[in-house]
This record gives structure tokens, C-alpha cells and sequence, in this order.
């Protein structure tokens, strides 16, 4: 691959985007790291070889904010060769949790953020025939809490086959990686809450195990490798096996010990 693409990683400075941000480097790309949190994004930065790493934060959300933010990086580094539409957060647990505001603000994190990124990246996707990761949730394959969140997160898939069947003649490809539970910082004030939330959950993975950001991170970097070149329009999980089935009602089924 060469070493000179330009990959747009949002999200950056959470769990997933620092292991993103990590192998994506590790491959000899030279990485944009965005998020909203300038001086989480400065410490990561610090952390590679000057020049590694180029940072832009804004609101995602805002297209007109984001391109500003990306301009002066890209007209200096030349254009986006991919991207990896990894930033997200869920608000609301349930439908009767969830007010008119809080469903808009998830839905603009999930969702109207993935659209911003593409298209303040479109021209130079397009002039580098670059492609997309969308970084979704098991969540937008099932009804599994947080309603808001995961309507978004369907809807960022029908996004990734809109890119894919009408961008295709031009080169791009999208998809999207669905993880299940990846234990992150995300996930502490749960974990301090209810300490034993992840053995808890280790029954309904038939791995018995949970994703790592590394997992999520070497997924992507296939998707956006030319192995991966006939593939596009594809939801791919990573999440031990979750969504294959439900294991524990299989068992209760058959009487079998699965």
C-alpha cells in the first residue's frame, strides 16, 4: 500500500480511533485525526513521529465547520485517500427514556456526522478513487437498547450501499463493520456501576469473549486495503459471533448445553 495516502480518522481520540489510529499508522498511511477534543487530539499526536499524525477538531456534525477544519490540511498533505467514519456515542437506554432532543443529538453523532465526513472528503475520495469504513454497531442489525443509537446506525448502513452502488463507477468503495461490546473507556461508568457487567454479557457472545479496539482496528484496515478491492456495500460484525445467533435461547431450545 502506498505510503503516501492521506486517511481521515474521526473519532480519534476514543478507544476505537486510537487503535484505528494506531495500525492505519503502523501501515505507512499518514493519518487525519478528528474529534471534537482539540487537546485529547494534541496528546495523541504526540505520542508518533512528527508528521504521522495531522489533527483537526471541530463539530462533526457541522459540514461547513468541518471543511474549514480539513482545508488547510488537505490543500498542504494532498487529498483523502480514505476514510474511517468511526466517531459515535449513545445517549438515550430506551424509547421512554428518550426526549425529542436527545434522539436528534444521537442522531446527529451517528448519523448526519457519517454524511458530513463523506462529503467534506467527497473531491478527494473521488480523485483517488479512496474508500469508506463506516465504523457501526450491532445495534443497527438488532434491537439491542439505546433506540436512537442504533435507528441511527441502521440508517448509516443504507448510507454505505448508497455510496456503493452510486459512487462505484467512480472507484469508491463503502462498508461497514458492526462490533458488538468493545471494552473501552465508553463503557466504564457501566462497568463501575455493575462490576460484573461483562461476565454478565460473556454469555451471549458464542466466543465467550468481546472484541478489542485492535480487532475493529485490523477490520478496517482490510476493508480499506486493495485485498479487499471487490468488496463494497458489505456490513461486516466483529462481535465474536453475536450475530449468528442467540446461543442462549438455542440451548433452552434443544436442551442441548451450547
Amino acid at each position: 500500500m502506498s505510503h503516501s495516502r492521506l486517511t481521515l480518522i474521526t473519532g480519534a481520540a476514543g478507544g476505537i480511533g486510537r487503535g484505528l489510529l494506531a495500525r492505519f499508522v503502523a501501515g505507512g498511511d499518514r493519518v487525519l485525526a478528528h474529534d471534537r477534543d482539540g487537546d485529547a487530539l494534541a496528546a495523541l499526536a504526540a505520542d508518533f513521529a512528527p508528521g504521522q499524525v495531522l489533527t483537526a477538531a471541530s463539530e462533526l456534525s457541522d459540514l461547513d465547520a468541518l471543511r474549514a477544519a480539513l482545508a488547510p490540511l488537505t490543500r498542504a498533505h494532498g487529498p483523502i485517500g480514505a476514510v474511517i467514519a468511526n466517531a459515535g456515542s449513545a445517549e438515550s437506554l430506551s424509547l421512554a427514556g428518550t426526549t425529542p432532543g436527545a434522539w436528534q443529538r444521537d442522531v446527529d453523532v451517528n448519523l448526519n456526522a457519517g454524511y458530513c465526513t463523506v462529503e467534506a472528503a467527497l473531491d478527494g475520495l473521488k480523485q483517488t478513487r479512496g474508500n469508506i469504513v463506516f465504523i457501526g454497531s450491532v445495534n443497527g442489525l438488532a434491537a439491542l437498547g439505546h433506540p436512537a443509537y442504533s435507528a441511527a446506525k441502521a440508517g448509516l448502513i443504507s448510507y454505505a450501499k448508497s455510496i456503493a452502488i452510486e459512487y462505484g463507477r467512480l472507484g469508491l468503495r463503502a462498508n461497514v463493520i458492526c462490533p458488538g461490546t468493545v471494552k473501552t473507556q465508553a463503557w466504564q461508568a457501566r462497568a463501575d456501576k455493575h462490576p460484573q457487567v461483562f461476565e454478565d454479557l460473556k454469555k451471549w457472545y458464542p466466543l465467550g469473549d468481546f472484541a478489542t479496539p485492535e480487532d475493529i482496528a485490523e477490520a478496517a484496515w482490510f476493508l480499506a486495503s486493495p485485498q479487499a478491492r471487490m468488496i463494497s456495500g458489505a456490513v461486516l460484525p466483529v462481535d465474536g459471533g453475536l450475530m449468528a445467533g442467540n446461543r442462549v435461547m438455542a440451548s433452552e431450545l434443544t436442551l442441548e448445553p451450547y
